[in-house]
């Protein structure tokens, strides 16, 4: 069996996996790191919670160990950048943990704090930066920040940053960095169109895929509920009160929704938190406490501020709004059954996301097992854009939608609701926040100037 002394890493780097506990790499781990060793660039595909920081942060503390030299003033000599703080935070402390016997310089970059110690880090230069685009595009673009020295560029979740309006950004900052570096891609998605664009930054990669693109966590429990969209709330209340329900996550489609989600949760006597990206840093990380803690055992998300919310023992995953991104629904539910445990993963289904929960299913391969709590008048709206043939089987004595999968397939032209889907503009959000922000489409060569 392969152990991490097997794969050729440096012995304080063992020393330190020992004393965090780690004794046998994960398979995301084992196949990934000897390409990391041998200086491939690497696409690595592998489930949330299976151990892709250590992937890529051991194999990088081994090379600066090996290859010793002073970091660059100003810049750093490895680039890891990752969609939320959160993220951030969690990969920066996993760093420093694996290589606290080496001496190397951290430092992390993100928005919604003050920049003036980032800009004091930088200026000494680090050996290793972890960093959201948003906020070091703007210390590149002011001049504290400069990448030339770059010798290694992780890319962290690596679908959410090429899909979710964060392209831009990392296009500018790949482009002052040195030709010749060493680019990992790790994320638990790979859309083929996204895929298209990790072609266009890696040079003859490693690809690595421990699971299916579209595989969900084997321990999860999946289960669906078609409800009306004003009985979300009742129903989401009745079930986080359910004898022995622990730590929940709940997802929200957009800020306002979790905040809602939660205003109303801690009206109807559960306490519970909100976490998104218009939150203050001080508010997300007391959040963040206060569930892992146990203070608040439910939590409130969107997709981009879950990114980073790696805590043990949440038995419960409540989808509240279903995703504009099929993807997104691997990743929520990825947040349960972590580190060999089990979890249940529910989704709520009102008629107008029908649409949506057709692409997850199409994704995921399966039909979710499911019950129907819809009202006549909910039955009668999913119901208006069913195909003739969908809506014949129901006369056959099937449940709604045909098939006796639950309620009626709505046509792809059905009303959604007003939602935006994400793909058609970048999210928006407040400046240096995490990612969800404007592009302030500079032209590359004054972008490449600035960074001197």
């Amino acid at each position: 069996m392969t152990d991490f002394a097997s794969l050729g890493l440096a012995e304080p780097i063992l020393r330190a996996l020992t004393q965090e506990g780690y004794t046998t790499p994960t398979p995301i781990q084992a196949q990934a790191i000897p390409h990391v060793l041998a200086g491939r660039d690497l696409l690595g595909i592998a489930q949330t919670g299976t151990g892709k920081t250590a992937a890529f942060a051991l194999p990088i503390l081994h090379h600066l160990a090996d290859r010793k030299a002073p970091a660059p003033r100003g810049g750093c000599r490895v680039l890891i950048l990752s969609p939320t703080r959160e993220l951030a935070s969690q990969i920066h402390d996993n760093v420093k943990a694996y290589g606290r016997f080496l001496g190397l310089t951290t430092a992390v970059v993100f928005g919604g704090v003050g920049a003036r110690p980032q800009i004091q880090a930088l200026s000494r230069g680090v050996d290793i930066l972890v960093a959201t685009p948003g906020r070091l595009q703007d210390h590149v673009q002011s001049g504290y920040a400069k990448l030339q020295g770059v010798e290694v560029l992780v890319l962290d979740e690596a679908d959410q940053m090429l899909d979710r309006g964060f392209w831009p950004a990392v296009k500018r900052l790949s482009s002052v960095m040195s030709k010749n570096r060493q680019t990992l891609f790790f994320s638990a998605t790979m859309p083929t169109e996204i895929a298209k664009l990790a072609g266009e930054m890696l040079k003859d990669p490693a690809k690595v895929s421990v699971t299916p693109v579209a595989t969900t966590a084997e321990r999860v429990e999946q289960k669906l509920i078609y409800v009306d969209a004003s009985q979300k709330r009742v129903l989401l209340s009745e079930m986080l009160r359910t004898p022995g329900m622990g730590r929940a996550l709940v997802f929200a489609r957009t800020k306002h929704g979790a905040d809602r989600v939660a205003k109303n949760l801690n009206a109807d006597g559960i306490n519970a938190h909100a976490i998104h990206g218009d939150r203050s840093q001080g508010q997300r990380e007391r959040a963040l406490q206060d569930f892992r803690t146990g203070r608040a055992s439910i939590l409130v998300a969107t997709d981009i501020a879950s990114r980073g919310i790696d805590v043990d023992g949440v038995t419960h995953v409540f989808q509240f709004d279903l995703p504009d991104t099929p993807e997104a629904y691997v990743h929520r539910i990825g947040r349960t059954a972590r580190a060999g445990a089990s979890g249940e993963a529910i989704t709520f289904c009102a008629p107008d996301e029908i649409v949506k929960l057709r692409a997850v299913e199409k994704l995921i391969a399966m039909q979710i097992p499911s019950e129907d709590r819809l009202s006549d008048a909910g039955r009668a709206e999913a119901a208006r854009g069913v195909p003739k043939k969908a809506q014949q089987q129901r006369g056959r004595g099937g449940r709604p939608g045909g098939g006796g999968h639950g309620a009626p397939r709505a046509a792809a032209g059905a009303p959604r609701g007003g939602e935006r889907s994400s793909r058609s503009a970048p999210p928006r959000g407040g400046r240096g926040g995490e990612g969800e922000r404007k592009d302030r489409s500079w032209r590359e060569g004054d972008f490449r100037n600035s960074s001197r």
